[in-house]
């Protein structure tokens, strides 16, 4: 079962859950990213923009390495766009695998490249009335990049 999705409507985390349970599924692993509040309380909304065609391509090949690499029965990513306030869900990333290593090694991988190569844009709009839009992260770079490694979190015991 797999589902890619590019969306502005909300997501029912349990339901998406129990579309991946199902014959020789022994581990379920997710990630739900929520739109987090600057420590100022300064952030009033999250607003994000895609590329139609492009952004769910980009998705689908994520999914289509998740599934190379490891052995899955399952494979969901749905990406949010439009504004979305602190607190609201914004990704969730999930994978389905006879067993938990794959699920969770699976579901790390989409998220942390999803951060780095799916084609979304993202600007801060602050309780003061500015908005600037979100620079890529070097951290994120890191993590992503970390996945080709002979040491990449797939190969750790």
């Amino acid at each position: 079962m797999r589902l890619v999705a590019v969306q502005e409507q909300d997501f029912d985390a349990g339901a998406l859950l129990a579309r991946l349970s199902g014959a020789g599924t022994g581990g379920l692993a997710s990630f739900i990213g929520i739109v987090r509040q600057a420590p100022d309380g300064g952030l009033k909304a999250l607003c994000l923009e895609y590329y139609p065609g492009m952004t769910e391509k980009a998705l689908e090949r994520l999914a289509d390495e998740a599934e190379a690499r490891w052995a899955l029965t399952g494979c969901i990513i749905i990406h949010r766009v439009g504004r979305l306030e602190p607190g609201q869900n914004i990704v969730f990333t999930a994978a389905a695998s006879a067993h938990r290593g794959n699920a969770l090694a699976a579901t790390a991988y989409l998220i942390d490249q999803l951060k780095t190569r799916a084609p979304f844009w993202k600007a801060e709009e602050m309780q003061d009335g500015t908005t600037s839009w979100v620079d890529a992260r070097e951290a994120d770079d890191a993590t992503a990049a970390a996945w080709n490694t002979p040491a990449s979190p797939e190969n750790l015991p």
